[in-house]
């Protein structure tokens, strides 16, 4: 199914969008995205958490970070509390705003990085969503023009949390951002533009204007992977959207993903994502 395009109004009056979502009878499947990244505080709540092509479960006090423009969305399955409703805190941030954070305030270095590496969903330690809780919750009690500096503070709590947790392998592109910002941002635009015709090192290298191994250096540093590794996670995910957006067939994704061998495929995809491309197709219907 293709996720739906969700426009959030931007308010005049403050630097985030604040939601306090309670419902009675479930959390339902509705797979979409939006340019706004979205941290999502769910409570009294268990059931799947779908994004991008993760597919996990997730209990009282689940907390996550939702890139720009990654599809995403959570499907109850029960309450802890039958009488309660289901609870989703939910603050959308602007990506320009996040673009912007660090202008004069160099304190807000890590919590920008944060935003970076939020492209593919990042879940933040039981801990740590258990400390920043009373906060979150605090914020529904705050006038939109009141919430800046808890909401700063909470952000701050979040960017320290050495445990928290990549979800998907399908990278977004952040919305609004300028494609040329060094050599990784280069390579990487180059990347998940041509990703399925398979570019060389050489060629990549030479985009970077770096050695093979200054290159290779590059990607471990920033990335923490080989490229070798970067695209495979990449066209891994890009097939996970393709399956759960399209009726396309298993082999006409392996191949606009840049697989010329099906077996391959399959046996990468089961490799990243624990079931095969049609079990990943069926588990997404199911739900749908």
């Amino acid at each position: 199914m293709k996720a739906v395009l969700q426009k959030i109004v931007r308010p005049t009056d403050a630097s985030s969008v604040m939601l306090d979502r309670r419902l009675d009878d479930c959390i339902p499947f509705q797979w979409h995205h939006h340019p706004e990244f979205e941290l999502t505080l769910t409570l009294n709540s268990r059931g799947q958490r779908f994004v991008g092509d993760h597919i996990g479960t997730y209990d009282d006090g689940d907390l996550v970070l939702v890139g720009s423009n990654l599809p995403h969305t959570w499907l109850s399955s029960s309450k802890v509390d039958e009488v309660a409703p289901h609870v989703a805190l939910v603050l959308w941030f602007h990506p320009e705003w996040v673009e912007r954070m660090q202008d004069g305030f160099v304190e807000l270095g890590p919590v920008r990085a944060m935003f970076d590496r939020s492209a593919p969903g990042l879940q933040f330690s039981q801990e740590v969503a258990h400390r920043i809780r009373p906060l979150f919750e605090r914020l529904r009690t705050l006038a939109p023009e009141e919430r800046l500096p808890d909401v700063l503070a909470l952000l701050t709590i979040l960017a320290r949390d050495e445990h928290a947790t990549r979800l998907s392998e399908r990278v977004v592109a952040a919305s609004g951002r300028a494609v040329d910002r060094g050599r990784l941002d280069r390579v990487l635009d180059h990347i998940h533009l041509s990703y399925a015709e398979n570019p060389s090192i050489e060629e990549l290298a030479d985009i970077a204007a770096l050695s093979l191994s200054g290159l290779h250096r590059l990607f471990l540093r920033h990335l923490d992977m080989p490229i070798s590794q970067y695209l495979m996670r990449l066209r891994i995910g890009e097939a996970c959207a393709l399956l759960s957006g399209t009726e396309k067939s298993v082999a006409h994704v392996s191949e606009m993903v840049g697989y010329r061998s099906i077996a391959n495929f399959n046996r990468q995809f089961k490799a990243q994502k624990g079931m095969t491309p049609r079990q990943f197709r069926q588990r997404f219907q199911a739900n749908g």
